[in-house]
């Protein structure tokens, strides 16, 4: 019993280190192009792709998305032919930034508001994995001022302070039952916060080719405080104090990006970006339980990530001037290595597709669409502590919408 509980506390919200859940929803004309954006002066949503290109765009502005996420996945316990799937439920990832200078200026003042990491996963109560998860809420909102500055007309630099707030809600099933034999529960809930950065290059060549360089640091978000909910029998309370504390670290991991722009014509720009994530961070899980028992006891859970990296590509074509066209695609390497998938993260190796639209509504008001899809691989996996085995198949669907004024 002690060795079972042990190893459900070890393995909560372990969805925060997965480079599926790295949801990078920065901006809908950028997601309309394959998620290309290091390499491209398009709008505010430089602040989160490129600091460096903020100095570059040529108006002030305000604008404000949202990337609503459904993430469904269908397990298939080794050895049955059963299959669990996860609720419909919508996670709701968004982003929001202002750009401002004077006009003729050499710099411009940028600040974002946006959720790179984050998921909502529900399999249920009563599913076949209930004692590795039941389901999970998680968001990271991170605030991001920034100042870009123009050396000349043909390179700028920027950078800007991130402070990220998480949030997390996880519950799992226990395996001790009460006298209507139903399971007991764990839940794990609570925030807390962590420091960043983000810094980019942004240069135009010679040739018309545009390149960004840009570095998002690691952010480690602290829980402090966290509430740890158990609900037992009245005869395993004792085991279980309440109430309980824990405290915990998510390192979010850092990003480096490398973008081009090519621009065949007045009407198409292509965007080819590369992306490497430094999962590597994320090498054990921690949780120090402020009162123990000798079955609630801290834990140290190695997890030994691998860092992760992405290739993307898009185009925009611009038919006339009050509308534009997107489409583009990518792939992204798993971060999760074999044995360390979890129903939490049923990460995988994936390809993705979107497609989006701009219209420009008014003379200083423009909407942008986007729509994207990814789909994870097929992997079949035995989890290493809970010896938990099965295959997962998992796709996303994710629409978005964004206003964007400009003056």
């Amino acid at each position: 019993m002690r060795k079972i509980l042990l190893a459900l506390m070890a393995m909560l919200p372990a969805v925060a280190f997965s480079q599926g859940f790295q949801v990078n929803l920065g901006g809908q004309k950028q997601i309309g192009m394959g998620h290309t954006g290091t390499g491209l002066v398009q709008d505010g949503a430089s602040v989160f792709f490129n600091p460096g290109a903020v100095a570059m765009l040529p108006e002030n502005s305000i604008q404000a998305g949202i990337s609503p996420l459904l993430f469904k996945s269908v397990f298939n316990p080794s050895g049955t032919d059963a299959q669990y799937r996860t609720a419909n439920k919508v996670a709701t990832p968004f982003s929001a930034y202002a750009v401002w200078g004077p006009k003729a200026s050499s710099w411009k003042l940028g600040l974002g508001v946006y959720t790179p990491f984050g998921g909502l996963t529900d399999w249920g109560n009563n599913w076949q994995g209930k004692y590795v998860l039941q389901s999970l809420d998680l968001k990271a909102i991170f605030f991001q001022p920034t100042l870009s500055i123009k050396l000349a007309d043909f390179i700028s630099i920027g950078g800007g302070f991130v402070y990220s707030h998480g949030i997390v809600n996880l519950k799992r099933a226990i395996p001790v039952a009460d006298a209507n034999g139903q399971d007991g529960q764990a839940e794990l809930k609570g925030s807390g916060h962590g420091y960043g950065w983000n810094a980019g290059v942004f240069m135009k060549t010679e040739s018309g080719i545009t390149v960004g360089i840009s570095y998002r640091s690691k952010a480690t978000t602290t829980i402090e405080s966290g509430n740890a909910i158990f609900r037992v029998p009245s005869a395993l309370q004792s085991s279980f104090p309440q109430p309980n504390t824990f405290r915990a670290g998510i390192p979010l991991p850092s990003t480096t990006s490398l973008g081009l722009g090519f621009y065949p014509s007045k009407q198409w720009t292509l965007a080819l970006d590369a992306n490497l994530v430094a999962w590597h961070v994320y090498k054990s899980l921690d949780f120090d339980y402020a009162q123990n028992t000798p079955t609630l006891q801290d834990t140290h859970s190695p997890r030994l990530y691998r860092d992760g990296f992405s290739l993307r590509g898009g185009a925009e074509y611009k038919p006339v001037t009050k509308w534009a066209i997107r489409g583009g695609g990518g792939y992204s390497s798993t971060a999760a290595q074999d044995g360390y998938v979890t129903p939490e993260v049923p990460d995988a190796n994936r390809y993705y597709l979107t497609a989006g639209l701009g219209y420009k509504v008014a003379n200083r008001l423009d909407l942008d669409l986007s729509f994207e899809y990814e789909h994870l691989f097929k992997r079949t996996q035995t989890n290493i502590e809970a010896n938990f085995a099965g295959t997962y198949k998992s796709n996303v669907y994710i629409p978005g919408v964004s206003l964007t004024y400009h003056w």
